[in-house]
Parts: C-alpha cells; structure tokens; sequence
C-alpha cells in the first residue's frame, strides 16, 4: 500500500509548516497562557484557504483530501493545540454537517463564508446531562408559525462564542409527524433572539479554545434553519463525527510529535553525572518507544484517512486510530515531561502546556469509551 502524499498535499503540508513556525509558534502560546481565543490567526489561517479544507472549490474550499488534511494537523499542531483543536473543529463538525446535509441556498449562505475563512463554525451537541449519550439530549425544538422554537442548553461547545463565530448548529430533539421521537438539526445564527453564550470555560488546557455554554430560550427560526432530514438528525451528526475522529487522532500525532521532539532536545543539553542525560539508556529507551508508538499511531491514522478518500468503510478504523493515537499521546507528554523533570512540571516550560492539552484528546469527539463500543460492534460484538 502506497501511502505516500500527492504533490498536493505536500505542497499544503509545507504550508501549514511554514505558517505553524512563523505564526503560530510566535504568537500562540502567549494567548493559551492568557486563556483566550487568538481569532486574528485563524482569519490568517482563512486568508490561506485553510478554514475550507474538506469543503469543495464550489463552496469556497479546497477540496483537499482527508490524508492531506492529516497531513496539515500533524504540522499545525505541533506549534499549538488550542488552534489546531479550533481549525480542527471548525473544518469536521462545524463545517461538514452543512456540505453534507444542507440545500443549495443553505450552503451559499452559511458554508460559503465557513469555507472562505470569513465565519468559524460550530456544532452543539453535548449537554450538562447527555455526552457520550447523544441520545439524552434534552435540547427541544417544536414546530411553530411555520419554523421552530428551541429551547435547551449546551456546554463545552467550541468556536461559538468568538468574534468571528457565525453560530452554531445543533442537535436538538423532535417529533415526527406521527408523534414518535426524532432528532433534527438547526442552524440557530448569532444574534438570534433568545441565543446566548455563557462566560469561557476554563479547562486544564487547550487553554487557546473558545469553549463556552450556550443557551437557547424560546429560540425561533424559520424553516429555512433546518439542515437535512428532521428525522434522521442524529445519524447525520454520527456520520459527521466519524471525520472528527480520524482529525483528534491527527491531532494527537501532531501532540505526539511536538514532545517528542521537546524531550529529545532536551535529552541533548542537560548534563547530569558529567555527559547528556541522552547517553542513558533509561532516557534512550522512553524516546525510542515514544518514536515507535507514535509511528504506529501514524499509520492507523493515516489508513483511515485513505480509506475515507477512496470511498472505502472507516467507522472502525477512525476509532482505531482515535484510540490508539490518543493513548499514545497522553502517555507520550508525561513521559516527555519525566524526561524534563522539574523543569517540565513549570508552566512555563512548553513540554508543560503540552501535557496539559493531551489529556482531553482521550474525551473529545467521542470518549475512548465510546471508541472501545464502535469497534466491538463493527467487529460484530
């Protein structure tokens, strides 16, 4: 199996490489340790084609593939996570569900500006009572005067509440006409009367997002606001999702990858007992099966994104590889920061702000809980 990168993707890989170190790495960190959203980067980022990654040049993207967007993670992510995981997020579920679901004049309005890097998009689905439990969303939507009134509440809902959020679109529950329950989603537009976001959340990292609550009271929108079938909302979301897991296993490659390098080159400088700590096998030994387990986690990776390209089944191997990559990645960043020592628990340090932000990639976009059901019932169980 050739999984090699087109021209195409290297060229974007390249890209994203270049602008991670001359943008991202500069300006970023400052902006996770002050906890806010550095939104005038991910307009740079738009300004690059970036924000319209999956979408095709008909809708203002770039159609590129999903191993080049693979590809583009592993290179944004290294210089910082909080804007990768946003870039992320804004590309899969903030994007995809309105490409792949909407109407034409649904995607001219609001995917067109997501696409063109002039919006950042958002999804809502979890709740303070419903997660993992996609199915105990509370969030109602009732048909009235010819659209829909939702009322609900959302929580760790990431790209919403910037000044560059266009919205959000959310999984909400209905009917169907016969009075059996359904789920549909809505796209609710800031401003919306009766939308409102709470204060930034404040996370043990990804510190750099914009992760708010948001709450909907006596949310009107026209039926013009309803994306896709009002019958089957969740099984789109699920479909959509199944992207969003193979882009945090990129992310954790990326994360990987950054403390590797962070601990490697630390390895190389400090001097104990009269020769680089490096020389020692103990240290030897983390670097190398860090390198092999990110290796391998690479090319689960990367399978699942070319299966994804080539029209091929994924479900199961997108949780393969968010799983495995995830793992690898929180294990990854204490070892690097062991490596570091007490230098590496000081916030200041970079390999700490990177431990930090792993921890998460085990819960977002589906716990690994939920990766550990989607494989048993792929393999039958």
């Amino acid at each position: 199996m050739d999984l090699s990168l087109t021209d195409a993707e290297r060229d974007l890989a390249e890209l994203c490489r270049e602008f991670a170190r001359k943008e991202i790495a500069v300006r970023a960190p400052r902006a996770w340790y002050e906890g806010r959203c550095d939104t005038d980067l991910l307009r740079e980022m738009g300004g690059l084609g970036l924000l319209g990654m999956l979408v095709p040049p008909e809708w203002g993207g770039i159609g590129m593939s999903t191993v080049g967007f693979v590809a583009a993670m592993e290179q944004l992510g290294v210089a910082d996570q909080s804007v990768a995981a946003a870039w992320q997020a804004h590309v899969t579920i903030g994007s995809l569900p309105l490409y792949l679901f909407g109407t034409d004049e649904q995607r001219e309005r609001w995917l067109r500006p997501l696409a063109e890097g002039r919006a950042l998009g958002a999804f809502g689905l979890t709740e303070p009572g419903a997660g993992s439990d996609a199915r105990g969303i509370r969030t109602r939507a009732e048909r009235r005067d010819g659209g829909w009134l939702i009322n609900g509440r959302k929580t760790f809902i990431s790209n919403a509440g910037t000044d560059m959020s266009f919205g959000v679109t959310l999984l909400a529950r209905t009917e169907t006409p016969g009075g059996e329950p359904a789920y549909a989603n809505f796209v609710v537009e800031r401003g919306t009367p009766g939308f409102t976001t709470g204060p930034k959340l404040n996370g043990i990292g990804w510190r750099g997002l914009d992760t708010r609550e948001l709450f909907f009271d006596d949310v009107w929108v026209p039926d013009d606001h309803l994306l896709g079938d009002p019958a089957t909302g969740l099984g789109q979301f699920l479909r959509t999702l199944e992207v969003g897991r193979i882009s945090i296993a990129a992310l954790s490659l990326s994360l990987t990858q950054a403390v590797l390098d962070l601990a490697t080159g630390y390895a190389r400088e400090r001097v104990q007992f009269g020769q680089p700590i490096s020389r020692f096998q103990a240290i030897q030994f983390k670097l190398a099966d860090i390198a092999t387990e990110l290796e391998a986690a690479r090319w689960l990776t990367y399978r699942a994104a070319w299966l994804r390209d080539t029209g091929r089944p994924f479900v199961k191997e997108a949780a393969m590889a968010k799983l495995k990559a995830s793992r690898v990645a929180t294990w990854a960043a204490s070892e690097a920061v062991q490596v570091h020592g007490g230098t590496g628990y000081m916030l200041d340090s970079p390999v700490a702000r990177f431990y930090c932000d792993a921890k998460v990639l085990e819960i977002g976009e589906g716990t690994n809980e939920i990766q550990h059901l989607v494989i048993a019932r792929q393999l039958g169980c």
